[in-house]
């Protein structure tokens, strides 16, 4: 007859305690913009930059931040945090989000679509975030849905977005490097914003824009000379990282 064997209790506390560590990790990274992208990107090195952005995604995502800009240099991760990884931890917090993500072309618009939604298709995302899933019969690269009713959709400037509303809308990087060699460049992504993505936004809709400066007249310099006239304009928050 084999003996039975029992668990040292100080093991089996142990693991609890582990466990236990495990659902509040699961739990703080759930509800902070900062420990998401460690959790979910755990080999980055983060600085005060990115938690100065964290600070101010985690208002946006809250409604609490309408409308936020983020003036940096390139290769500074933005587009990791605001295109990436920001999408899908406002899916995560709210599976009946809209998002609407804008870049300079429909081509670098799509592949980041398709980088949130494999993202958001891994084991550790699911674990985090459980309510939230990809419809099986609406996963195109820019274009997909949750089973909770939020929509995705990836657009480059001048895109069409007919049909399309947004709770939250990205931009990122509007212009080229080549555009700021173009007023009419500059003057197109701005017809086009006003015409079209912030024509989309739902009630009490948030605006994102990232970018890197390479003119006085580009978007955000249009916007922010818009709020200095307008007292019905939008109202900005600006955060600015020089590079020198």
């Amino acid at each position: 007859m084999l003996e039975q064997t029992h668990d040292d209790p100080r093991e089996q506390m142990l693991r609890l305690e582990l466990r236990l560590k495990q659902l509040q990790a699961l739990e703080h990274a759930s509800s902070s913009f900062l420990t998401f992208a460690k959790y979910m990107w755990p080999e980055a090195i983060l600085s005060e930059h990115h938690k100065r952005m964290a600070n101010a995604f985690d208002r946006i995502i809250s409604g609490r931040l309408k409308r936020l800009i983020v003036n940096m240099p390139p290769r500074h991760t933005k587009s990791e945090f605001a295109s990436y990884l920001l999408p899908a931890y406002a899916m995560g917090r709210e599976p009946r989000s809209k998002i609407i993500q804008a870049t300079h072309n429909g081509e670098l618009a799509v592949r980041f679509g398709r980088k949130v939604r494999n993202l958001m298709d891994q084991d550790n995302y699911k674990a985090l975030f459980p309510a939230v899933s990809l419809k099986a019969d609406s996963k195109a690269a820019g274009r997909w849905d949750t089973n909770g009713g939020g929509e995705y959709y990836a657009v480059g400037v001048g895109g069409a977005m007919t049909g399309r509303g947004a709770d939250l809308l990205i931009i990122d990087d509007p212009h080229s490097e080549q555009d700021a060699l173009s007023e009419t460049a500059m003057e197109n992504c701005y017809e086009w914003y006003t015409a079209g993505p912030r024509q989309r936004l739902q009630p009490g809709g948030r605006i994102l824009v990232v970018m890197t400066r390479w003119s006085k007249v580009d978007l955000t310099g249009r916007v922010l000379e818009d709020q200095a006239k307008n007292p019905m304009a939008d109202k900005w928050d600006v955060i600015e990282f020089p590079a020198i």
